[in-house]
């Protein structure tokens, strides 16, 4: 999920060396781009675990082979950020290696991708407020509804406080890396010991079924590559180095933080959770007890996903806005998307994400496990696009060894694609996205073809 927050307050000089301000705009874009993937910590272990049936010996192998493919993913779009500093994503690669028409279905991949982040990020937030309050249970769906509001509210003032989002996302990993700390050297209390199941075929396919349901941890990788494009105070050399240096950044933070919670997981026998809790709770509370910094783990755990639904909140609107186009450069979209308020944010899109994300959560009961399947659906098709536009680059180029290595992550993901649309309802996602991908199509045909539809994703950036 990419951020839309603007960063001038920030801004650097556009040449020369390294200076304090480049380093605290670093700071700023870096951790505010990837509290989506951080915070998806929260619940993708559980997910994980649940497709393992509470089976906990084989947690860290499937966690394991879950950062594997981000890792995997991670190196295709460092190679996006490479060919395309100015932003765009696979939305630019698919229209470049394919022509304008394939850039509309990484479009509505993200289109989707952005109500399911608002979605699963809300419901998430809300089960770390209801672990560490357990009577507001029974109000899990208003109070789910109620932090929706309240985080599509604060977009109406516009797109600043990115470095806001970046300070919470560094409380969350410091809180964490204490409880971390204290599990491993003197945790607190451990469950019993799980008893042995059987999952009725062999580990190995158990955990082969089991981790697409996690790789809801890889969405958010592709931020980097297109939040680059607010950058425009900064030459293609140093978007570069922007968007490779936070890649690299959250491949460390977030598989650091997943594997370690997994392996604490496992060590303190923490399984499926109570129906009024979450696991990365109960893995904090074996850890630490029932202090303060139970609390302030859940409250900035809490916080950090409010965050990933702001930026989605963000960019979601965002694109919207993009397609709709201006006055002098006519869009695919109705230009009531397009309007904005004295703050810029385009309210009526706003408007669009708040119903879609409130629909879902009232749809899951405001269960964010429930939502978790959808979520690793729409964002992998962009994947799969960008992956097969770098095969095709490196094909054009004679770059064999890089066209086999994308080919072979292509398929991997495809794979993880499959595997997760033959649980059954998650194809709502991918029908979803291609509804969406035809319907702007079709629009942008009756339009009249306008040029510049694959740098759309840029534009929303740095509008």
């Amino acid at each position: 999920m990419t951020m839309s927050k603007h960063v001038d307050e920030v801004a650097p000089p556009p040449t020369g060396g390294r200076s304090p301000r480049r380093s605290v705009l670093f700071f700023a874009f870096a951790f505010a781009v990837i509290a989506d993937p951080v915070s998806s910590v929260a619940y993708a272990i559980e997910a994980a675990l649940r497709a393992l049936d509470g089976d906990l010996a084989l947690l860290l192998p499937t966690m394991s082979l879950v950062i594997g493919l981000v890792v995997v993913i991670t190196a295709n779009y460092w190679q996006l950020v490479r060919r395309f500093p100015k932003g765009g994503g696979a939305a630019a690669a698919a229209g470049r290696a394919f022509g304008p028409r394939w850039t509309f279905l990484p479009i509505g991949a993200l289109v989707v991708d952005f109500v399911l982040t608002i979605g699963i990020s809300i419901a998430a937030a809300a089960s770390a407020v209801i672990a560490l309050f357990p009577d507001l249970a029974p109000l899990r769906v208003p109070l789910a509804l109620v932090l929706l509001l309240a985080v599509a509210g604060l977009t109406w003032f516009g797109h600043g406080g990115r470095l806001l989002f970046a300070v919470m996302t560094v409380a969350f990993v410091a809180i964490a890396v204490a409880v971390l700390v204290l599990g491993f050297v003197s945790p607190h209390s451990a469950g019993a010991a799980p008893e042995s199941t059987d999952p009725g075929h062999s580990p190995m396919l158990a955990v082969v079924l089991a981790f697409p349901v996690a790789m809801a941890l890889a969405t958010g990788v592709e931020a980097p590559s297109t939040a680059i494009a607010q950058l425009g105070q900064l030459d293609d050399t140093h978007r570069r180095r922007f968007g490779r240096g936070t890649l690299a950044l959250l491949l460390v933070i977030v598989g650091g933080l997943t594997l370690l919670l997994t392996a604490l997981a496992v060590r303190l026998h923490i399984g499926i959770p109570e129906e009024d809790s979450t696991q990365i709770a109960d893995i904090a509370h074996a850890a630490v007890g029932p202090g303060w910094l139970y609390g302030a783990f859940q409250l900035t755990s809490s916080l950090l996903l409010l965050a990933a639904a702001s930026s989605a909140f963000q960019a979601g609107p965002g694109l919207l806005k993009a397609l709709a186009g201006t006055p002098e450069r006519p869009g695919v979209l109705p230009p009531v998307l397009s309007r904005a308020n004295r703050h810029h944010t385009p309210y009526w899109s706003v408007v669009v994400y708040v119903a879609a994300a409130a629909l879902i959560i009232v749809a899951a009961a405001g269960e964010e496990q429930e939502l978790v399947l959808f979520y690793a659906v729409a964002v992998f098709v962009s994947f799969l696009v960008g992956l097969v536009a770098m095969a095709r680059f490196a094909h054009r180029e004679g770059k064999s060894p890089l066209m086999w290595a994308n080919s072979l992550a292509a398929a991997a993901v495809g794979f993880t694609l499959v595997v997760n649309l033959l649980r059954g309802w998650p194809v709502l996602s991918l029908a979803a996205t291609l509804l969406i991908a035809a319907g702007l199509y079709a629009r942008w045909t009756r339009a009249g073809r306008p040029t510049g539809i694959e740098d759309v994703e840029s534009r929303a950036e740095a509008g």
